[in-house]
């Protein structure tokens, strides 16, 4: 199974190394008031990723907080388990 999975994420970078090798042209990205900021298609897709992986990071992070501190709250007013008594 381990060997499996180190084939799977080779295989992986293998796709985005060949992706990167063939999307190496510079692209200029266009703003507002005249600014242009010219980077290859690869760097500009890797920022833009890791800017959406960020923005929804940040959007669960609220609901995850509060989800832990109802559950601290939760375990708190839990009464102790007992044991299960051993099968005879």
């Amino acid at each position: 199974m381990r060997i499996l999975t180190w084939a799977v994420w080779l295989a992986v970078f293998l796709l985005l190394l060949a992706f990167a090798a063939k999307n190496a042209d510079p692209v200029t990205l266009r703003f507002y008031f005249d600014f242009a900021a010219p980077a290859p298609l690869v760097l500009w897709l890797a920022a833009f990723f890791a800017f959406g992986a960020l923005f929804g990071v940040a959007a669960l992070l609220a609901t995850v907080l509060r989800q832990r501190r109802e559950l601290s709250v939760l375990r708190k007013q839990a009464p102790p388990i007992e044991p299960a008594p051993p099968p005879a």
